[in-house]
């Protein structure tokens, strides 16, 4: 046993450490950034009382807590008394729903069909879903209609994503935002993809967030609800952890800094994948948005490949990707976004860059990857 003193895990094998060279999955969880260590350390001293009691220690961990919801709120633009810190990205997203739902009387919530898993299942029964085109950018015409519709005095919200989490199309949320206020209907932008990497869009009414997505620690979220919009916290705010969302502020403050020059340089790697894959291996699809998308996110598609079996080599290869699909084999279901696409839902690589993968990364992936599908195109006997 060698993992963590009195727990009696054992450490993974070396064999499988050693083999995760290049980790291209940053739109699932971006790596630590190098201040999020220093910040819970620095922040454990001061931060582990309650901030919410009136004694010394408390006192001390409501400041690093103020600091941090300060720090946070000056990168996104919004005022500190806007900002609540939530247990996790879902967390945000099911809280701003239920809020908006409990203050407005409605229950019905109209979104992209396009949307991450975690507002589909935030709406449940009362989702409304509007069809997008192939590169997965939303239907306004589609969206309009929902909300003059026979049944649009029951919508308590409407979702659009900022961009989306698995082809990186960037959604139009101005136009979406000026028929929801046509309308007199909140919008909720879930900007997980892009906090800390792009300029966040006008005229959201709720916005959502996961820390983990921009190099901070995993169950640290935000939820920003803007003054006049009718909300109400559906049950207690978590107990904050205040050296993880200090940490998590540090590390949003540190990425915003570098954004700029890592779009540029994100972009253009991507554009290089787009452009060598394209060249490279027969009969493949680049998918989403080859224009308004993300920096940092390419999804294709490989025909006649078993998706799992191509991560899998890519894997023993070095390389971490996942797929543009959820069918694992653990669901056994298609992606929801590929399929509202029209795209293939099967044989899907997504890269995701962050700042650690550098242009030579890129290329060690793009040298191996006509190999591998090829390799994996001939087990399955084709």
């Amino acid at each position: 046993m060698c993992g963590p003193p009195g727990l009696g895990w054992s450490c993974p094998g070396r064999d499988t450490v050693a083999r995760v060279g290049v980790y291209l999955d940053a739109a699932t969880a971006a790596p630590p950034h190098s201040v999020v260590g220093q910040a819970i350390q620095a922040a454990l001293a001061d931060g582990w009382a309650d901030p919410g009691r009136l004694y010394t220690p408390a006192r001390r961990s409501r400041q690093l807590l103020d600091a941090a919801r300060e720090t946070t709120a000056g990168v996104l633009g919004v005022r500190p008394d806007e900002l609540h810190f939530t247990a996790g990205g879902a967390d945000a997203v099911r809280r701003a729903v239920e809020g908006v739902r409990l203050s407005r009387g409605r229950r019905t919530v109209v979104h992209s069909a396009v949307e991450h898993s975690a507002v589909i299942k935030a709406a449940g029964d009362a989702g409304v879903p509007v069809p997008v085109d192939r590169t997965g950018r939303v239907d306004l015409d589609a969206l309009h209609n929902a909300l003059t519709s026979g049944n649009s005095a029951e919508v308590a919200v409407v979702a659009v994503q900022s961009a989306n989490h698995e082809v990186g199309t960037v959604q139009p949320v101005a136009a979406a935002a000026r028929l929801c206020a046509a309308a007199g209907v909140p919008l909720l932008v879930d900007a997980a993809q892009s906090i800390g990497r792009t300029g966040l869009p006008e005229g959201w009414s709720l916005l959502t967030g996961s820390a983990r997505k921009w190099g901070g620690p995993a169950g640290v979220g935000l939820l920003a609800v803007r003054k006049g919009t009718r909300w109400e916290a559906p049950w207690d705010d978590p107990a904050a952890d205040v050296p993880a969302v200090f940490a998590a502020a540090a590390a949003l403050r540190a990425v915003a800094e570098t954004a700029r020059a890592e779009d540029e340089r994100q972009r253009a790697l991507v554009d290089e994948i787009r452009r060598t894959v394209a060249a490279t291996v027969p009969d493949v699809e680049i998918v989403g948005d080859p224009d308004e998308r993300l920096p940092h996110i390419v999804t294709f598609s490989c025909l006649y490949v078993d998706g799992e079996v191509l991560l899998q080599a890519l894997d023993r290869a070095g390389f971490a990707v996942s797929s543009g699909s959820a069918c694992t084999s653990d669901t056994l279901r298609p992606s929801h976004v590929l399929a509202a696409m029209g795209v293939l839902t099967h044989g899907n690589v997504r890269v995701s860059l962050h700042s650690g993968v550098s242009a030579e990364d890129v290329r060690a992936f793009l040298a191996v990857l006509p190999g591998l599908v090829a390799d994996a195109r001939a087990e399955a006997g084709l």
